[in-house]
């Protein structure tokens, strides 16, 4: 049996729907889920081969307590879940629209979204993390943008931030082996999702964006830089 390929266009703004079943989900370990996901996207030529188009985003702050919308895990009508960290990926819609001069719109690929998958970056920013909605600061959101040929080589997780402290499961892994990073690391998942407001970047520009490129951990920028740091991009 054949494997289905993925196809994204070119050049649309308008996000084609892509088949949200074709992709490895097990619940609570997003990180892991988004990992397969830009693998399988490069390999059923939806990607950049490298997955040079393709960025890995953490949702977290440091209370591990960050609120979005339309979430499949939700029990309430407006799908809100208070997670402690999620993962997402974006793809850049490059090519044909950047060769003429134009703007491209980014894409989200949520697996836990209920939105249309992918999404339009704006759109998932007004409807998932609802900007506009009056946030205590313990809720306040960052994004740590890693690139994802980095993250494919160098992310790690040996899955025991998902036991209790007597070496239960608290979510049922996947079955398959846990992942382990080029170099041999075995868990770095802690690395990824550990945030300081004081990391965060004060300003987006070229320096900014070349680090995303080049850096283990990516860079960390606030909500309202997120759109505008992919516009540059």
């Amino acid at each position: 049996m054949t494997t289905p390929t993925l196809e994204l266009p070119l050049s649309s703004s308008v996000a084609t729907p892509l088949d949200v079943s074709q992709f490895h989900h097990t619940p609570n370990y997003c990180e892991e889920n988004v990992y397969l996901l830009c693998k399988k996207l490069c390999a059923g030529g939806a990607a950049d081969m490298e997955g040079s188009d393709l960025f890995v985003v953490f949702i977290t702050n440091e209370k591990k307590q960050v609120p979005l919308w339309h979430q499949k895990a939700s029990q309430r009508a407006d799908g809100i879940v208070l997670w402690d960290y999620h993962v997402i990926c974006v793809q850049e819609t490059i090519t044909v629209q950047r060769k003429k001069g134009e703007n491209s719109t980014p894409l989200v690929l949520d697996l836990d979204s209920t939105l249309p998958f992918p999404s339009p970056l704006p759109s998932y920013i007004a409807e998932t993390i609802q900007p506009s909605f009056q946030l205590f600061s313990d809720f306040k959101r960052f994004f740590r943008i890693v690139h994802a040929p980095i993250f494919i080589r160098s992310f790690a997780s040996d899955r025991r931030h998902m036991k209790d402290s007597v070496g239960n499961w608290i979510s049922q892994p996947p079955a398959y082996e846990p992942i382990v990073a080029e170099d041999g690391t075995v868990h770095n998942l802690n690395e990824y999702i550990e945030v300081s407001p004081a990391d965060a970047a004060r300003s987006i520009g070229v320096d900014l964006i070349d680090e995303v490129f080049t850096q283990k951990l990516g860079v960390l920028v606030s909500e309202n830089q997120l759109e505008e740091f992919f516009s540059l991009v």
